[in-house]
């Protein structure tokens, strides 16, 4: 009987999420009250990655945008390509969802840089606008979005 229990609160936390990360992918193409950095639409900059594989991040966050390896960035816009095809069908409302999850694990295991992608949001489009730009464009026309940076609320 205990372990229902704890099963029933699982699933109830996990609807609680998805239900707050599907309310917030609703509000994805107003204005968020946050300036983007201006500059941002020119290319990805690139720094080496450690030995071990993991990115090095550079930059603090207060001072310029946000600069990931190569191959974060390439991570970044493989994550996004598996998804494209599931976005296209899911519509819009889901898929910004889904942004939002693929970003985050994206940037979770890029060394845990997830409040600093929240704080520059537009570094995304510089990522996969420079790395893959078929697969920034088609994500974007999947979201129904101006860009990237506007589906990441979370």
């Amino acid at each position: 009987m205990s372990q229902s229990r704890w099963m029933t609160r699982g699933a109830l936390g996990a609807a609680v999420v998805a239900a707050a990360a599907l309310i917030a992918g609703c509000g994805g193409g107003g204005s968020t009250g946050s300036a983007q950095p201006s500059g941002t639409s020119g290319s990805a900059t690139s720094t080496a990655a450690h030995s071990s594989g993991s990115a090095t991040v550079t930059g603090s966050a207060s001072k310029g945008p946000l600069e990931v390896p190569d191959q974060a960035a390439k991570a970044l816009c493989d994550k996004i390509q598996v998804q494209l095809s599931d976005w296209r069908v899911q519509g819009p409302t889901l898929s910004r969802v889904a942004l939002n999850i693929t970003v985050h694990e994206w940037a979770a295991t890029e060394g845990g840089i997830n409040g600093r992608v929240l704080g520059d949001k537009a570094v995304v489009d510089r990522i996969t606008t420079t790395t893959c730009s078929d697969v920034h464009t088609q994500a974007i026309q999947a979201l129904e979005l101006p860009d990237l940076a506007s589906g990441i609320a979370f």
